[in-house]
């Protein structure tokens, strides 16, 4: 299991397109992935589970990847969160 706190860099936080990007970024992992915040967490590949955070820009989230692909499953999360 790899775990990474993550600050969000996007300018317009995690609203609908965001979200359905990072959905789209996280779905393409073997990987159970969830995103905790604010006392939630939520599966990263549901639509609904992550537009629920309502997360803005500058907050931060934590990621946890349980899988055989676990440590990209992170990186490519957080290198989205970051804005690259």
């Amino acid at each position: 299991m790899k775990t990474k706190t993550v600050q969000i860099k996007l300018e317009s936080g995690l609203e609908a397109r965001p979200v359905a990007l990072l959905v789209q970024v996280a779905s393409k992992y073997e990987s159970k992935i969830y995103v905790s915040a604010q006392g939630k967490t939520v599966n990263a590949k549901s639509i609904m589970g992550m537009m629920t955070l309502g997360l803005n820009n500058g907050e931060e989230l934590v990621v946890t990847a349980e899988g055989e692909d676990e440590e990209q499953a992170v990186d490519n999360i957080e290198n989205f969160l970051s804005g690259n």
